[in-house]
């Protein structure tokens, strides 16, 4: 079992996540997994549910469980008990209880049985950080028993019944193909049966949300990020008059933070130490005096008084068992992904719900009359650790060490959201002020910005166009400036901003205003619209993607306003060459001493990295930027196919070169992206609407899918690199135009053929099809899947609605099917398709998608759709005959487009068309 759940605790610092690393113990873990099912259905009921089909039995009921996970996106983890260890999948929708509805199912690395009860909160920063809830959990029975279960594990066909709080009846998880080199794709299907329900009447996960535990999913959101410790003793602290380089001295009334410099690249060397760059406000907490003479204060990096404003944090301060002290760290609000969210804290800390704040320490500079700014930094937090140990995590907590496989973490940071890392030198000593032995490593450019003025409002906006901004010219050393400095102007921000920002803002900058520029030079842009002058008082943070050559700020995006950096120091932000020279300077004396200071527990302090491996390109140099088009691509040598050695920056370059042949199917349409963060062999995310997180030059549709996020479109070269900087190797395309997004312009059938058919079968079964559609007077296309099939393709004038295209595509595949039985299937799942292949209609209805043509598979060879003429399609050899290494070779050798006259197709569904396939409405 230790082998099986290698992955697992390789993934996983145990630590620092509440999450079960896996017993060593088979017994324990039987006896707490059948105690568990005992308590899910009462004694007796588990019992009662494996009465029948005996012969199809275990000895002992295995346990299922599912889990509702909050992490970078909301996604339902299906776990069933097998062999001693949990098999798990991720199913991004969760299961629908209707059969016609097959549900992607991800599979993921084998979870240890103490994992089936895990509710709880994972830390920030971690792998699979957000909240976790058992949203459902029984017994499982396998059809056929144990041995069968195991077989059809391996063969990839496990068909079971369920016997949960919410789920019940027979389901089935079929492998969608064989991969080598990467995580399978499975489907979860409900079978036909009385535990069946219509997808259009009951959606099981909408309707029947939360823990199964009763009253357990608000608590568990909350649950500790560290298990809780008794009281707050301080009984495994260091005492600090042991530290070599702490001084006695009365408690400071100030203490100037820290502050870290902006790199370009981290440092070669390895005695770093990295932690999260958290998205919130600085805050020092000073401590002062026992019992009913104890006074706490929480003030800005600025020196502002923010007690009031965090009273939970001061009332968690005061419980510590200190005599004094000064704490330094980060207010943060985590979102619904566990990632730090500043919009939420702004506006949390605005509403007077400190309830929501949660204060990561990550460094101790005072401790019960000792100064230990002298101090090596590993000693501080080595006091500063068991310091916290015993608080409550959702108002205090401590800032964690990720390790020091910088290359690993960073690119681990940038795909999970965060806004970057702070590397420090683990032998630093605390000085106010910044410093070259505190390092940032930012994901995307990001800085505040001093706010200058403002355009008016076009069209339906209202408060106001967009902002002007500016940075003070700084002082020798890109110091803060002193005196009077001019104020640059540096370019405006136009997005980022909601309605209620708008109007708030809007009412603020009124305010300020003023009859002049308050720019040196003015600037020299036009502006279409009146502009209004502001006094440069007020700060706003942006990110953005570049500085141009003149000094201007391109693809600006508005983040907050920040009332806690004052205008007058804010000048442009310039990466700074790592220069390990000074920082070793400045610590090399803090090497001595630190030889003897107390350290910390190894285990509390390294990790194997966010991720589980690194590919040999993911070095602190590979980490530097390339520039495709007008997008920097970060992490250019990342792997992300092992099969083939392609890398992050091949398939930029792929995406700009196929650009021609590729936006025509992707303009204007609504697209879904599969993104890769780490390699094809790790976990793959489909993206189907805008998030908070927006990707450089893509086109965000409003209002078209009622209830959700903003639908996507690639519209241009620059679009497809931003894609491509974001990790996304697949691109899917709606059936349908935004312009027009309730009427189809076309009709995709896809042939998905059992694996254990020749591919001579796929062929005339394109062709077949096709002959059926020239009958019917309808005009088609082909290309191949990229994967193990063919695409049948109808174009049509945008007449019909998204219901009468889909009943006619079913019309179609079903008037195939029952035309040749032995051959064709129009109804889903693996039973139906043995031997045979399904014409999958399914892909015609609303929201649903299709690869797009020339977009690359996220599979071991990175195939392509490619679309073929007609003539072609007898002699292709495989779904997957062009990669992204081969096509160029193809398309270098057309002499015209293989979809000639797809454009000017102009046909539509008719009434004879529908009468002669029985589908006459």
């Amino acid at each position: 079992m230790a082998g099986k759940l290698e992955p697992y605790r390789r993934k996983r610092r145990f630590d620092a996540t509440p999450e079960p690393e896996g017993a060593h113990g088979r017994r324990r873990v039987r006896a707490d997994a059948d105690a568990s099912v005992q308590k899910a259905h009462g004694p007796h009921k588990a019992h009662d549910a494996h009465k029948t089909r005996p012969s199809a039995r275990t000895a002992r009921p295995l346990r299922f469980v599912i889990q509702e996970h909050h992490a970078r996106r909301l996604h339902y983890d299906f776990r069933l008990e097998l062999d001693g260890t949990l098999k798990s999948w991720a199913v991004p929708k969760g299961p629908s209880v209707d059969p016609s509805v097959k549900r992607l199912a991800v599979h993921v690395e084998d979870h240890p049985l103490e994992y089936a009860s895990f509710e709880g909160e994972i830390p920030a920063g971690h792998y699979g950080a957000g909240s976790v809830t058992v949203w459902d959990e029984g017994t499982w029975t396998p059809d056929g028993g144990i041995a069968r279960a195991r077989e059809g594990y391996r063969a990839g066909k496990l068909t079971f019944r369920l016997d949960g709080t919410k789920l019940h009846g027979g389901w089935a998880l079929v492998r969608s193909g064989r991969q080598q080199g990467r995580q399978e794709q499975w489907l979860l299907i409900k079978e036909r049966d009385d535990d069946a329900r219509d997808a259009a009447s009951f959606d099981v996960v909408a309707q029947q949300p939360g823990s199964v535990h009763d009253g357990r999913t608000q608590a568990a959101r909350k649950a500790p990020a560290h298990p809780p410790h008794d009281g707050g003793a301080r009984t495994t602290a260091i005492d600090p008059s042991q530290v070599e380089g702490a001084v006695r001295a009365a408690l400071p009334e100030r203490v100037t933070p820290q502050l870290a410099t902006l790199v370009d690249a981290p440092p070669a060397h390895d005695d770093w130490r990295y932690e999260v760059k958290f998205d919130g406000y600085r805050i020092l907490a000073r401590i002062a005096g026992r019992g009913a003479r104890r006074h706490v204060t929480l003030m800005t990096r600025e020196g502002r008084d923010w007690t009031a404003k965090l009273r939970m944090q001061r009332d968690a301060l005061a419980a510590l068992e200190v005599d004094n002290a000064w704490l330094d760290g980060e207010a943060v609000v985590l979102g619904e992904h566990g990632l730090p969210d500043f919009q939420a804290l702004q506006n949390a800390l605005g509403a007077g719900r400190s309830d929501a704040v949660t204060l990561f320490v990550f460094d101790l500079p005072f401790l019960d009359g000792y100064d230990l700014r002298d101090a090596p930094l590993t000693a501080r937090r080595a006091l500063l650790e068991p310091l916290l140990a015993g608080s409550d995590p959702a108002r205090l907590r401590y800032s964690p060490d990720l390790g020091d496989d910088v290359a690993s973490l960073i690119a681990s940071a940038c795909d999970t959201g965060l806004e970057g890392l702070i590397g420090k030198r683990a032998d630093s000593r605390y000085r106010g002020g910044r410093s070259s032995a505190w390092i940032k490593l930012k994901c995307r450019r990001r800085q505040e910005f001093v706010i200058g003025g403002y355009t008016e409002p076009s069209g339906r906006r209202h408060g106001f166009g967009a902002l002007l901004l500016g940075v003070y010219e700084p002082a020798a050393g890109g110091k803060p400036p002193r005196g009077k400095p001019p104020l640059r102007y540096v370019g405006r921000v136009g997005t980022g901003f909601d309605t209620r920002l708008l109007d708030r803002l809007a009412a603020t900058l009124r305010e300020h205003e003023r009859g002049t520029t308050p720019f040196d030079p003015p600037p020299r842009e036009r502006s279409r619209t009146r502009v209004h002058w502001v006094e440069p008082t007020l700060v706003a943070e942006c990110e953005f993607a570049e500085w141009t050559s003149d000094g201007i700020v391109r693809q600006a995006a508005f983040i907050a306003l920040r009332e806690d950096k004052p205008a007058r120091q804010i000048v442009r932000e310039v990466p700074r060459p790592t220069n390990t020279e000074a920082t070793m300077n400045e610590s090399r004396a803090a090497r001595n001493a630190s030889s003897r200071a107390p350290q910390p527990d190894p285990a509390h302090g390294r990790t194997r990295g966010a991720r589980a491996s690194a590919s040999a390109g993911d070095t602190p140099r590979a980490a530097a930027a390339d520039q495709v088009g007008r997008v920097r691509i970060t992490h250019p040598d990342r792997v992300l196919d092992p099969h083939s050695g392609t890398r992050k920056i091949d398939l930029a370059h792929y995406w700009q070169w196929v650009a021609p042949w590729l936006l025509p199917d992707l303009k204007g349409r609504p697209v879904s992206l599969v993104r890769a963060p780490g390699d094809i062999a790790g976990e793959l995310f489909f993206q189907k609407h805008a998030e908070r997180r927006e990707i450089p030059y893509v086109t965000q549709h409003e209002g078209l899918d009622p209830g959700h996020g903003p639908l996507l479109s690639i519209d241009s070269v620059d679009a497809l690199l931003g894609a491509a900087q974001m990790g996304t190797v697949e691109l899917h395309t709606w059936n349908a135009h935004a312009s027009n997004i309730e009427r189809p312009d076309r009709i995709v059938f896809d042939l998905d053929p059992d694996p254990a058919l020749p591919w001579r079968a796929m062929i005339d079964a394109a062709q077949l099809v096709r002959g059926l559609l020239d009958e019917l007077g309808l005009v088609s296309f082909c290309k191949t899947s990229g994967g193990k099939g063919l695409h049948v393709v109808v174009p049509l004038t945008r007449h019909a609605g998204w219901d009468d295209v889909k009943d006619f595509s079913r019309a179609v595949a079903q008037h195939v099917a029952g035309a040749l039985p032995d051959r064709f299937t129009a109804t889903m799942g693996p039973r139906h398709r043995r031997g045979k292949i399904f014409v999958d209609y399914l892909r015609n209805g609303r929201g649903a998608s299709t690869i797009a043509a020339y977009s690359v598979r996220a599979r071991p060879g990175m195939g392509v759709s490619v679309p073929l003429d007609w003539d072609e399609v007898p002699d292709t050899t495989g779904g997957a005959q062009w990669t992204i290494d081969t096509l160029r070779e193809r398309l270098d050798a057309l002499k015209r487009d293989p979809w000639e006259g797809y454009a000017h197709t102009r046909q539509r569904i008719t009434a004879a068309m529908r009468a002669r396939l029985g589908a006459d409405t």
